[in-house]
């Protein structure tokens, strides 16, 4: 995924009163932390940073007044009624250094006819270069049959980027949907139900 470029300012007013204060200027407070540093606190354009969390573990080159660091999205705190971004946490990273992170899992095609498909694990843990981070991984269901379960082992990752999750974890089931019965079956279970009704009166 690309570099997202971010003007930054750093910030020594903490609070709450002082992260109302950064919103109402439609900026967005964050920490950057890593590689062993003191906790960085930095303000985020609103708009821009709202665009550029969208997408999964997005990498961010945030710039200075004295140069540029490189860091990826780890946390989006928001608020529980409006969503607004309320805080966002960074990871410090480098160029050439590998990072753990999930990425998230997007199921492609269709199974067999009559059946569905149940993801049983929306992300997978890898580990990858910091700035060659997958946005997604593909799982293809396509023919899949009943009973067919798809592991993160089957799951084809983009080269370097190495699991991390359990190989025998599963990833996607396909079933048939539950609760419906077939038309005989309602039948033969109507009939049988008649049946015992009408012995039951006999007596």
């Amino acid at each position: 995924m690309a570099e997202i470029k971010l003007a930054s300012e750093t910030r020594t007013e903490f609070g709450k009163g002082a992260a109302r204060r950064i919103r109402r200027a439609n900026n967005i407070p964050a920490v950057l932390y890593g590689h062993g540093t003191d906790p960085v606190h930095i303000t985020l354009p609103g708009h821009e940073t709202m665009l550029a969390v969208r997408h999964t573990n997005a990498l961010l080159e945030l710039t200075f007044d004295n140069g540029t660091e490189l860091a990826v999205v780890k946390d989006v705190q928001r608020h529980p009624v409006r969503a607004d971004i309320e805080h966002i946490d960074l990871l410090l990273v480098k160029k050439g250094e590998k990072i753990t992170v999930d990425i998230t899992v997007h199921v492609v095609g269709e199974s067999a006819p009559g059946t569905i498909h149940l993801v049983e694990s929306q992300t997978l843990s890898v580990e990858t270069l910091a700035t060659s981070i997958p946005e997604y991984v593909e799982v293809s269901i396509e023919g899949r049959e009943n009973g067919d379960h798809i592991v993160a082992g089957d799951v084809e990752l983009p080269q370097g980027v190495e699991l991390l999750t359990d190989p025998e974890y599963t990833v996607v089931t396909i079933t048939e949907p539950r609760g419906e019965e077939s038309a005989d079956e309602e039948s033969a279970e109507s009939a049988a139900a008649a049946s015992a009704e009408s012995e039951s009166s006999a007596e």
